[in-house]
């Protein structure tokens, strides 16, 4: 199109250019003209309650998809409100465009009403910060900030929006729809790996990070099949290889089984796809040495600064993971791997570690038997969501991660995530079930946007389990500072009256018996819904209790 239009139908028209679907936004008065132009735009917009919230939503979608999500904030309290959702991004690598209104251009560097220097406030966190001054280059810096969250490693773009900038005229083509550029591996690289793997006697993978297909995690699946090859997930990147699969034999997080840490120790070879291995993961730096491991080190990452970054590679490849995958997914050893036997104790680890069964914690509720519940009766393709807390470790360690694009997660451990991610992840793909597991402090900090659930119809399930306090802050206490409780403890509302107020369903769980009939009423119900399930506050995690753990403290003295 090369007719005269204001900024902002320039804005949305490049938007649609580039695929765009559905945005979040809490509506503000600097981006007016954006709003206008969205009135008669074939783009699904979902208005929010709190910027953080709906940057987390699109984040969410980013994460799912691999496309950049999009959310629409105001200047000042809005952009400093979505910032965490930026930051999330940024750590969990996940490609989105955050469009921030701005005061007027000839207002600029008065401080004027809510103003702020995007430049400065984001630049530690972005990818790229831009401000669009010009109507008649839209285009190309809209088109730019598309490849840039695309591109190598992933990541949040900020672009502000002068409000005087949206209502002026331009006339100018609009942008070429972006693309991803995938960066390939050498066919020498790939014939080094394989000799590499024919010397190995314990090698490992861990996989990781962004850019990863659902067809990527089969190709891979394949080859680490082929290869007999122990499989461990990143922190919070359970999705990329089933759970079911005869390689997978466990996930890097918090609380991690120490039987597989050892076996990662003692690997001569680690071929390390698509992730950084940060600090949780490397469980505080101390799995790998560095810079130089003990073991040798495989390293593929989309970007090629990643590569030795924290790390001397044995090899680095700079590939990425969907590249590599269908360079090794051919591969076949040419004689029947020595370690055979070692992954199979590692597979039998896993699923030792992970059986529910024995579980056994205080009070009337059992988690144990909550997990084994939702294991028998949800679809392996649910899509569980989570924000931070000991709460998580529920999930992490007991629900079996089947299916690609099932877990929103942030790996930058923000607190708050789950229930916007459930509503993004709704909101993209209604046919899917979505679970958000929260704690009652966490999900406090963004519970409003059970609201938007409502608003748009999305039967989400929230699995909220509450202790009446911080609990991983709680912990930390009772380790480091034994018996001196302060600044933990909580007062909580009636979650079930909570969801029913703002129009959802329900349900209190007093005890492990009342939570399959109220799991079913939810599910039938047709709308959002909260289970309020009272957790005993000395269940601090599935294998310890407070009182351990303050005794344990006392005792070291």
């Amino acid at each position: 199109m090369t007719s005269s239009r204001t900024g902002g139908q320039i804005l949305v028209d490049q938007l649609i250019t580039h695929g765009v679907k559905q945005l979040f936004c809490v509506p503000g008065e600097s981006f007016l003209a954006v709003l206008d132009a969205l009135h008669d735009a074939s783009i699904d917009v979902t208005v929010c309650r709190q910027e953080g919230g709906a940057t987390m939503m699109a984040e969410a979608q980013g994460k799912l998809t691999g496309k950049p999500g999009v959310c629409f904030v105001t200047r000042g309290p809005g952009a400093t409100n979505a910032a965490a959702g930026v930051h999330i991004a940024h750590q969990d690598s996940t490609p989105l465009l955050l469009f921030v209104g701005q005061v007027a251009r000839e207002a600029l560097g008065r401080e004027a009403f809510q103003e702020l220097d995007y430049g400065a406030v984001f630049g530690t966190m972005a990818k790229w910060v831009v401000q669009i001054d010009d109507p008649a280059r839209v285009p190309e810096l809209v088109s730019r900030a598309f490849h840039v969250a695309t591109s190598g490693r992933p990541g949040p773009v900020v672009i502000a929006l002068p409000e005087d900038m949206l209502t002026e005229a331009a006339t100018v083509a609009d942008a070429q729809p972006y693309a991803v550029v995938e960066t390939h591996p050498g066919a020498a690289q790939i014939a080094e790996l394989q000799q590499r793997l024919s010397q190995a006697e314990r090698p490992v993978v861990i996989l990781g990070g962004s850019r990863w297909s659902e067809a990527a995690t089969q190709q891979f699946a394949a080859f680490a099949e082929a290869f007999s090859l122990s499989v461990y997930c990143s922190f919070r990147r359970q999705m990329l290889l089933s759970a079911e699969h005869p390689c997978y034999a466990g996930d890097l997080g918090l609380g991690a089984n120490p039987r597989m840490l050892e076996r990662i120790r003692n690997a001569d070879l680690v071929l390390l796809v698509g992730g950084r291995l940060s600090e949780v993961p490397s469980q505080g730096y101390e799995l790998l040495a560095i810079p130089q491991p003990k073991q040798a080190l495989v390293h593929v990452h989309a970007d090629a600064d990643e590569l030795g970054k924290l790390y001397r590679p044995t090899q680095g490849i700079h590939a990425t993971p969907q590249a590599f995958a269908e360079a090794v997914s051919a591969l076949r050893p040419a004689s029947p791997p020595v370690w055979q036997a070692e992954t199979k104790a590692a597979r039998e680890d896993f699923l030792r570690w992970s059986d529910p069964a024995p579980i056994r914690i205080p009070g009337p509720l059992q988690m144990g038997e909550v997990m084994q519940h939702l294991r028998e009766v949800l679809p392996a393709d649910t899509i569980f969501c989570n924000g931070a807390g000991n709460f998580a470790t529920w999930v992490h360690r007991f629900w079996p991660f089947r299916a690609f694009a099932s877990q929103l997660a942030p790996t930058s451990g923000s607190m708050g995530y789950g229930l916007p991610a459930g509503v993004g992840a709704k909101r993209l793909w209604p046919q899917r079930e979505v679970v958000v597991f929260a704690g009652d402090g966490d999900f406090m900090m963004h519970g409003q946007e059970f609201a938007t659930a409502v608003q748009y119809g999305l039967p989400i399930l929230v699995v909220l389990l509450d202790n009446a306090m911080y609990g991983t802050i709680r912990m930390h206490q009772e380790k480091h500072y034994p018996g001196r409780v302060s600044a933990t403890q909580l007062r909580n509302p009636d979650f079930r009256g909570y969801a029913e107020v703002f129009g959802g369903h329900g349900e209190r769980v007093a005890s492990t018996a009342e939570f399959g009939p109220a799991l079913a009423r939810a599910r039938a119900s047709g709308k959002p819904a909260i289970l309020h399930c009272l957790l005993d506050p000395e269940a601090i995690t599935p294998g310890s209790t407070l009182q351990s753990i303050r005794k344990a403290a006392l005792a070291a003295g």
